[in-house]
């Protein structure tokens, strides 16, 4: 008989994530949560929730909508000091947008204040602080879906991403409009509660930017030429709003040293010898310490551009606290605060930073989006209880890029906290899970945060399913941190985990679920080449079921065979990719620009050969055959690894599926996707049963 649960009260994900266990706070942290000032403006923590583009937070009068309003507010609950939204528009003529793409306080300037003070009022209630982000605009780097096929920028200079499109020149009555538009965003954010302003930005190649860099800014009025006239628009902006909203009132800038660029669209690669062509650290340091004098009271640090995109959202090839070394020479030449993002999550590397002088507060981005709960979980000595951001970029820059929507991977309620949360069952059921990848995990851990009685089936002695080999690369070592996390998690909700149990359509009949979850996920492609024995699948390799030897051909340029190639040359393997699509990760994700382009460039770096249009045909003495149209290629190899892609393995769910009176299948088992959609479609299940 199944027991009725009625609950007086919704207990949300983020409470029941600091609830339990009687921990403590390391001492080694207690300098994060030392208070700070901005000017002289007092912060509780050295957190800053760093800023991520709006996308799906606003209504199209420029105000913000409800998500946006519990969008910042879980964050100010999870204990972040000091929030920074994401890009906000201050005007929407000059560079018009598409609405609702990005807030903008002067299209509405009432209805803006009015939704902006319920949120900064809910923020203050946890004695967080908030700084709205104006920015000048995109520039040359505009998104097409947003801004269109046109663009203005300093001088008439190519676009970003659209071939063939030439920028048009802003006039000087266009920039003091601007000028002014900052002026009355800032007013007008001050009147709706907002602790201080970031400009947006000297940074990533936005228009300001462009007008700090020569390569962008060829102009010949007061706005081009000397570094001080390069500047002159971002000291304008910040003078202005000083003149409106008060000396005491913040700014803060959204600020890159160096810009890695090498040439138009193209950017260099960590440790890579080129010739700067955007702005270097020489002339980033004084153009930081004329910035500093003209009236800005912090720097938010990071380095890179649009046309070096993989420095400014680093993926997980990136290392760990990559802007630090940047923003220690800031630290070394500014009185201001300095605010240091970029995969900044580990607290010992933040606590590191701070005493070494490298940064003043540790800024979260993607990891928060991950987590909001990730300062109050480091505070009361729940560390372990963080759940991990992939920096896979697929629910947050991707989504931004391609849907104009925030979210996250990993946290399907992220950008949708009050629509999409995880509230109790009125009927506990028993839920019979079968698999325990990231599946089979999520759906677990929903299913038991809201009271069902939950048992989860795995074949193999642990969890984790193909995110194990998957993980394996020293670059995806957040990929094994999230399994760990999920077993963390069903421990701490007390799920049986059964392992070492394959599950038939009769123990199913004997355990006679309420519900049936089958998450059995998928199996790797295998190819057969000629009578060669020395055929393995990448997950074989990965897992060191196999050894590749010391030269190996990859078969399949997608992102497991890439990854995978980058790994063992990493080894000092002598490695070839092989594959049949006119260019490698053709049919791989979509994935995120940055993403994308650093592992595409990283393979040309280190020089891994790549065949494109091409196969092996055939094993032969000392390696193998490869065909390229009627060119046939010996290449010496150990072993030839198989990265073809997955099949589902839905067996079992195809024999039960009318077996059982509530029956689901999801995640590789229902259709092969990445552990975006694998976490999302079981949480959406889970959610509803």
């Amino acid at each position: 008989m199944r027991e009725k649960m009625v609950h007086p009260t919704v207990q949300t994900e983020t409470a029941f994530a600091t609830s339990y266990g009687e921990t403590f706070m390391d001492k080694k942290h207690e300098v994060l949560f030392s208070p700070i000032r901005i000017g002289k403006l007092e912060i509780k923590n050295r957190y800053v929730m760093a800023p991520m583009g709006p996308g799906g937070l606003c209504d199209p009068d420029g105000s913000y909508n409800y998500r946006g309003v519990e969008y910042y507010v879980e964050r100010a609950k999870g204990g972040t000091g000091l929030l920074m939204t994401g890009v906000t528009m201050v005007e929407n003529e000059i560079e018009k947008c598409a609405l609702p793409s990005m807030p903008c306080p002067t299209l509405n300037p009432l209805n803006f204040i009015k939704t902006g003070k319920i949120m900064t009022e809910r923020i203050h209630a946890y004695d967080a602080r908030i700084f709205l982000q104006l920015s000048a605009g995109f520039g040359r780097v505009s998104i097409p879906s947003i801004v269109g096929n046109t663009a203005v920028a300093p001088s008439p200079i190519p676009h970003r991403w659209i071939k063939g499109v030439t920028c048009r020149e802003l006039t000087i009555e266009e920039i003091h409009t601007y000028v002014r538009k900052f002026a009355d965003s800032a007013e007008i954010a001050k009147k709706a509660g907002f602790d201080g302003i970031e400009i947006h930005a000297v940074h990533e190649g936005y228009l300001l930017d462009q007008f700090a860099i020569s390569m962008f800014n060829q102009r010949t009025d007061e706005y081009g030429g000397s570094l001080e006239n390069r500047l002159r628009f971002a000291v304008e902006i910040v003078q202005a709003i000083k003149a409106r909203c008060g000396e005491d009132f913040p700014v803060s800038l959204r600020y890159s040293i160096k810009s890695f660029i090498k040439d138009w669209c193209s950017g260099a690669l960590p440790g890579e010898e080129f010739e700067e062509k955007g702005r270097d650290i020489e002339e980033g340091i004084e153009a930081a310490k004329l910035l500093e004098a003209a009236g800005y009271d912090a720097f938010n640090g990071d380095v890179g551009s649009y046309d070096s995109w993989y420095w400014s959202h680093p993926p997980m090839y990136q290392a760990k606290g990559l802007y630090l070394p940047y923003n220690e020479i800031l630290k070394q030449h500014l009185k201001v605060p300095i605010i240091t993002a970029g995969r900044m999550d580990n607290p010992d590397l933040a606590v590191a930073a701070i005493e070494k002088g490298q940064t003043d507060m540790i800024g979260l981005a993607r990891p928060l989006l991950a987590d909001p709960a990730l300062p109050n979980k480091v505070r009361t000595g729940k560390i372990d209880r963080i759940r991990p951001c992939l920096s896979c970029q697929e629910g947050c820059m991707g989504r931004l890029a391609t849907y104009a929507q925030i979210s996250c991977a990993v946290n399907p309620a992220c950008g949708r906290e009050s629509d999409y949360p995880i509230v109790p069952a009125l009927e506990k059921k028993n839920v019979m899970i079968v698999g325990g990848g990231v599946a089979g995990m999520e759906a677990a851990r929903v299913c038991a945060l809201r009271g069902h009685a939950v048992t989860l089936y795995e074949q193999s002695d642990r969890l984790g399913g193909v995110v194990i080999p998957g993980g394996v690369p020293d670059f995806k070592e957040d990929d094994h941190a999230l399994i760990d996390w999920y077993e963390r998690e069903l421990r701490a909700l007390k799920v049986p985990l059964v392992f070492n149990t394959k599950v038939t359509e009769d123990s199913i009949s004997k355990s006679q679920p309420d519900v049936l979850i089958v998450a059995t996920g998928s199996r790797p492609k295998v190819l057969k080449i000629g009578d060669a024995e020395n055929v393995y699948t990448a997950e074989d390799v990965l897992n060191g079921v196999k050894q590749a030897g010391e030269k190996t051909i990859v078969i399949g340029a997608g992102l497991v065979g890439c990854e995978t190639a980058l790994w063992l040359h990493d080894q000092g393997k002598d490695v070839t990719i092989v594959e049949m699509q006119k260019d490698i990760l053709a049919l791989a994700g979509p994935l995120c620009h940055a993403n994308h382009d650093m592992l595409h460039d990283l393979l040309h770096y280190k020089r891994i050969p790549v065949m494109c249009s091409s196969y092996v045909a055939a094993p032969t003495e000392g390696g193998f055959i490869v065909k390229t149209g009627d060119k046939e290629t010996v290449v010496a190899a150990d072993s030839a690894i198989i990265a073809v892609g997955y099949t589902s393995e839905r067996s079992l769910y195809e024999t039960v599926r009318n077996k059982v009176g509530e029956s689901y299948v999801f995640g590789d088992a229902r259709k092969v996707q990445n552990i975006m959609y694998a976490i999302w479609d079981a949480y959406e299940v889970a959610r509803g049963i």
